[in-house]
């Protein structure tokens, strides 16, 4: 996957290329390679397809180019939906059939398990795909055009607004919205829309005068797995509900039938703690975001067994003095910091359940507990996110019975 943070240079002159694209990179790239053998993130480009290519960033070891020509294409290559695909940064992958994007998807978690982790890739089990790839997303986060105020997105090359009348990914509610918002964002940063098709309850925020529905909303409330959860408009919660409800079910089905303790580690609003607070004798969120972790003591308000401890967790985790039954690890993409797995090693827990965004940070995390004496039994790849190069996996370990 490119590396954002290295130094890179813009060509001064035009660079064509004639590449191979060789196989997807977690982000949505293929991987190619260069006539001088210097190895090319290609997008938009399909496994097995000859293209002409742009090269648009040199760094000093790769190169970053974008499809101009396909010469070859796959029999999988499909028209995109949005007009905008290959301006706008929010998908890389509508040129891929969908049932071509989950296999793609599923073949990068075994690669980076392998590769990164050193780990057997037979662990990973069939990804689940999603049953909409379309009209999934229910948060979404609009820049503004400071003169005309129109909403939109940032272009993928980092600048430049794409007024957006309709985004395809978007929960229909929210591109029914669209309209009443596009010309009023002059004077705002963004617009963050939230929406749950479950409860009804929506976020405009911030307050955007002379839009006739009601916005400035701070919270709403969103439903998973039959419990309603007051979500800030600062704190995560999952984006594709219908998946979210797949990945609970992943969740319970890892974790152990009956238990002690339950920690919900990185626990945002309190969704697993409450969830499967009735598995567990005692279960206790940790959570570092002060507006996630309000949010969590409202939600766990009435789990009578459920306590929450606000920090890092790398700080919290180490100093318990119970020993865990079963953890859930759902960290943001940086993925566990090492006292965080040195502290599950020394508890070992029965069951680990580690939920990842990041197939990266996952194998490389997942190398330490296995080193530290865990059995990796299954890494399940989720498709969260249709049409982007984002890939969701929730993985299984056991401390094997002595």
């Amino acid at each position: 996957m490119p590396r954002r943070g290295h130094r890179w240079k813009t060509p001064s002159e035009p660079i064509t290329l004639t590449l191979r694209a060789e196989s997807l990179v977690f982000g949505g790239a293929s991987l190619a390679h260069a006539p001088d053998g210097r190895v090319a993130f290609l997008w938009f480009a399909i496994p097995g397809e000859l293209v002409e290519a742009t090269v648009e960033r040199e760094y000093p070891d790769y190169l970053e180019a974008v499809t101009t020509r396909v010469l070859e294409p796959s029999p999988e290559r499909i028209a995109p939906r949005c007009p905008l695909f290959g301006e706008c940064g929010g998908c890389q992958l509508q040129h891929i059939a969908y049932e071509a994007q989950v296999r793609l998807k599923e073949a990068v978690v075994r690669e980076q398990l392998e590769r990164i982790g050193r780990l057997d890739p037979g662990v990973v089990r069939p990804i689940v795909p999603a049953t909409e790839p379309w009209a999934y997303r229910n948060h979404l986060r609009f820049s503004t055009g400071k003169k005309f105020g129109h909403i939109g997105f940032i272009s993928r090359r980092g600048h430049g607004l794409l007024q957006v009348e309709n985004c395809p990914i978007a929960d229909p509610w929210v591109n029914d919205l669209l309209p009443k918002l596009q010309g009023h964002g002059a004077g705002l940063h963004q617009v963050q829309v939230r929406h749950s098709a479950a409860t009804g309850s929506f976020l405009v925020n911030p307050a955007i005068p002379g839009v006739d529905i009601p916005t400035g909303q701070t919270s709403y409330l969103e439903r998973l797995a039959g419990h309603d959860f007051v979500v800030s408009a600062s704190a995560f919660f999952q984006v594709n509900t219908a998946q979210a409800e797949e990945l609970v079910r992943l969740v319970g089905e890892a974790l152990p039938p009956r238990g002690h303790l339950l920690v919900d580690a990185f626990a945002g609003v309190g969704t697993f703690a409450r969830i499967f607070a009735d598995r567990f004798d005692s279960v206790i969120a940790i959570e570092e975001s002060n507006s996630a972790a309000r949010d969590a003591k409202v939600n766990l308000r009435s789990v009578r067994n459920a306590h929450i401890r606000i920090g890092k967790v790398e700080e919290i985790l180490p100093t318990f003095e119970d020993y865990p039954d079963a953890v859930v690890l759902d960290p943001p993409r940086p993925g566990c910091a090492p006292p965080v797995l040195a502290a599950i090693c020394r508890f070992r827990p029965g069951t680990v359940v580690y939920v990842s965004c990041n197939p990266a940070t996952l194998a490389r995390d997942l190398r330490v507990l296995v080193d530290g004496g865990y059995r990796l039994t299954a890494v399940t790849p989720l498709d969260m996110f249709p049409q982007t190069g984002h890939i969701e996996c929730v993985s299984r370990l056991e401390w094997p019975a002595e």
